[in-house]
Order: C-alpha cells, then sequence, then structure tokens
C-alpha cells in the first residue's frame, strides 16, 4: 500500500490535489526497498524539490545498503536537476554497474568540469552501456543532451 501511494503521488499531484512532499520523501526511510524505489522515483517525476528532499535523496543515493535504492535515488536526483544533489550523483558514478549506468544518466542537466571529468572516466568504464551512456552525453550538443528521462 506504501508503494502504490508513493507511485500514485504524481498523478494525484498532476490533478492539481495537494501532495506533501514531506511525507513522500518520509517514505524513502522505509524498510521496504520497493518503497523507497517507489518514492524515490516519484519525487523525481515532481518536477521539485526543496532541500531536505535533495538532501535526503542524496543521503539515500550515497549510503542505501541495497542497489535499487541507491539507483532510484540518483534517478530522482538526476531529474530533478538540482545543483544540491550533483556530489552525489558524482559519487554514484563510481558505485556497483547499475548504479553507475544510471548516474551517468542522471548527469545530464549538469555541466561543469566535474561533470566532464565523470563523463570522461566513464567513456573508459569496464561497462559497455555505462560507456555508450557517457559517449551519447558528450556527444549531445549543449542544451540538447537526452533528458535522466530515459534511465
Amino acid at each position: 500500500m506504501r508503494r502504490r501511494a508513493a507511485e500514485l503521488g504524481p498523478a494525484v499531484a498532476a490533478r492539481g490535489a495537494r501532495l506533501e512532499v514531506a511525507r513522500l520523501s518520509a517514505l524513502l526511510d522505509d524498510p521496504d526497498v520497493t518503497v523507497v524505489e517507489a518514492a524515490a522515483w516519484a519525487l523525481g517525476e515532481l518536477g521539485r524539490a526543496d532541500g531536505p528532499v535533495i538532501e535526503r535523496l542524496a543521503a539515500q543515493a550515497t549510503g542505501h545498503p541495497d542497489r535499487l535504492a541507491r539507483e532510484a535515488a540518483v534517478g530522482a536526483l538526476g531529474a530533478l536537476g538540482d545543483e544540491r544533489g550533483l556530489p552525489a550523483v558524482l559519487a554514484a558514478c563510481g558505485d556497483v554497474v547499475s548504479v553507475r549506468r544510471r548516474a551517468v544518466l542522471a548527469l545530464a542537466p549538469f555541466a561543469g568540469s566535474e561533470v566532464d571529468a565523470a563523463l570522461t572516466r566513464a567513456g573508459e568504464d569496464r561497462d559497455w552501456q555505462v560507456r555508450q551512456a557517457a559517449e551519447d552525453l558528450r556527444a549531445a550538443p549543449d542544451g540538447a543532451r537526452p533528458g535522466p528521462s530515459g534511465q
């Protein structure tokens, strides 16, 4: 039920209903990893977040014991594109392969020398999908990078 509530959050908000983002972000601490994944996805889909939400997502992206939760949190940070989440996305570029793939895609809305360096490193990753994602992002013209929604 908690997972389904998180999954429905963006649809509820799209219909103009009041959505308590704080309650949704509290699900990031749920003991069920599928609830954490759904909450992270929903927060990313909302497209807006305050500092505490970014901090919670960043904490999950870098510290959750389950890779599925870390991957979802990284994806949400990329979807939000808030600079406060960039350090966590960059850190996730060194995680397990599924998280690295998502982290490289999550770099799409960001720019700067740290992002360029992470894409260069990802271009030499042992996983071909990580390399391909990095190549796609580096090849995209400025302002036309593929967004993190394809994660």
